[in-house]
C-alpha cells in the first residue's frame, strides 16, 4: 500500500511538472534554431528587396529575443514595431500581425519609408550590411543608444553575413 502511495505521489508530481513545462515552454527558439527557421524568409526578401539577410535577421533576433519575446509568441510581431492589435491574449502597444511572414514584409516596408535608409534600395551592395544598420539606428528606429552596437554584434557573432552570399 505504500508503495502505491508513493507511486501515486510521484505520478502526480510528474503531471504537474509536465503541465508547467508545456505552459511555460512555449516554441522556445535558441539563436541557432531561429536562424535555422527564417535564413530562407530573409534571404528571398534580400533577393526582392536588396536589404541584406544578415540585417534582417540580426534586427528580428534582437528585437524578439530570437522570437521568444511575449510580442513574437502572441503577436507575430519581430521587429518590434508599434500599432494595433486585436489582441485577447496580450495587452500591448505593438502591431499584431496574421503571420510572422506579414511582420518581416512590414519591417522591409518601413524601412523603404524611412528617408536615411531610402537611398540604399536604390542599388547598393546586398553584401555591405554596415551601411543599412547605421542607416536604420540614423533613422530613430530604436531610441536605445547601443541598438546599433548590439545588432552589429548579433551579426558578427552568429556570422549572419553569409546568408548576405547570393542564393538562387
Amino acid at each position: 500500500m505504500q508503495q502505491f502511495v508513493c507511486n501515486k505521489w510521484l505520478w502526480m508530481t510528474l503531471l504537474y511538472l509536465s503541465c508547467i513545462s508545456i505552459s511555460f515552454g512555449q516554441q522556445r527558439f535558441t539563436p541557432a534554431t531561429y536562424i535555422d527557421e527564417y535564413k530562407n524568409v530573409a534571404q528571398q526578401l534580400m533577393l526582392e528587396t536588396g536589404v541584406p539577410a544578415s540585417v534582417i535577421l540580426a534586427v528580428a533576433m534582437h528585437e524578439s529575443a530570437n522570437g521568444n519575446s511575449r510580442i513574437a509568441r502572441y503577436l507575430n510581431n519581430h521587429f518590434g514595431i508599434k500599432g494595433k492589435n486585436d489582441s485577447k491574449a496580450i495587452k500591448s502597444a505593438y502591431k499584431g500581425y496574421e503571420s510572422t511572414l506579414a511582420s518581416y514584409w512590414d519591417f522591409i516596408n518601413l524601412l523603404k519609408r524611412r528617408k536615411s535608409v531610402q537611398s540604399l534600395f536604390e542599388g547598393n551592395s546586398v553584401t555591405d550590411y554596415k551601411p543599412w544598420i547605421l542607416a536604420i539606428a540614423r533613422s530613430g528606429y530604436s531610441a536605445a543608444k547601443d541598438w546599433r552596437h548590439k545588432v552589429l554584434a548579433t551579426i558578427s557573432r552568429y556570422n549572419l553575413d553569409e546568408y548576405d552570399q547570393e542564393v538562387n
